[in-house]
């Protein structure tokens, strides 16, 4: 048996990196490295439970840095909390952190979570909207590093239908209740490459609340939900919905020649929604 393949994975105990780290576990291929802040929690004990790794790290702390990644043949790395400059250590400080550590530990390859440049893209009038421009910010860190790299832009998650609440039960059926959008488009699910988008659908939210009635075999409304008071998401809703979604142009890749598998929106929706909301 050859030496082990360790993938160091970030934010391991979030939705996604969770989601990371089980699927490389059940894969086999290579072996997720959780790393967290607090291997105490809930969530990183039911890590350990499953069988998995779990590291304590800090990305405002390099030598800790350094500790989880040796050995690593790649990393993955998503979103960190939304501080603007002056507030304290933001994304910036963190992902540069990761990547200058990625590249003393002798990591062969980073995937880092990134997302559009909303400021670019609106040209200029969006100037807020900080987990966005935080990125765009270590992404071209990243790329000027010489780490071999991959950034994945994403969407929204559907899983925000039960874990913030977007999907709720009403007398008539369900109401689909999204964030303060002007025009009903979105784009949902994510992307791959170098930074080259995976979504699997572009759909409206309009069509997206029509085909989660004909799976839940339920009407279901759609509604617009106020503006939240944070002014990086506020912009940030202002800013998707004027705009079109970031994605709506985008062609959906041929993930058959990619050899990557990817489930449609019905397939999600009768896997993870039907059995949460029947």
């Amino acid at each position: 048996m050859g030496p082990s393949r360790i993938v160091t994975v970030f934010g391991a105990t979030g939705l996604q990196g969770s989601a990371v780290a089980r699927t490389l576990f059940r894969d086999g291929t290579f072996i997720p490295r959780a790393i967290t802040r607090n291997p105490e929690s809930a969530a990183a004990l039911n890590l350990m439970a499953e069988g998995i790794e779990v590291v304590k790290a800090d990305p405002l702390d390099k030598a800790s840095l350094l500790g989880a990644m040796r050995g690593s043949e790649a990393l993955t790395a998503p979103i960190f909390p939304l501080k603007a400059e002056g507030e304290g250590p933001n994304e910036i400080d963190q992902g540069r952190n990761i990547v200058d550590a990625a590249k003393e530990a002798g990591v062969k390859f980073f995937i880092f979570t990134s997302l559009p440049d909303i400021r670019k893209l609106s040209g200029g009038k969006y100037k807020n909207v900080l987990h966005y421009d935080h990125k765009v910010v270590v992404e071209e860190y990243l790329r000027s590093s010489g780490l071999n790299n991959v950034c994945l832009h994403l969407g929204g998650f559907l899983e925000n239908y039960w874990t913030l609440d977007w999907l709720k039960k009403t007398t008539t059926g369900f109401d689909l209740n999204v964030p303060h959008v002007a025009t009903d488009r979105g784009c949902l699910h994510n992307i791959f490459g170098k930074t080259y988008p995976i979504i699997n659908e572009n759909i409206s939210f309009g069509e997206l609340a029509d085909l989660t009635g004909n799976v839940l075999g339920a009407k279901v409304t759609l509604t617009t939900a106020p503006p939240t008071g944070i002014e990086a998401l506020d912009e940030m809703h202002q800013a998707l919905a004027e705009l079109n979604g970031i994605f709506p142009a985008t062609p959906v890749p041929d993930f058959v020649t990619m050899g990557v598998k990817i489930s449609t929106i019905k397939e999600f929706l009768e896997t993870e929604a039907k059995p949460r909301f029947s």
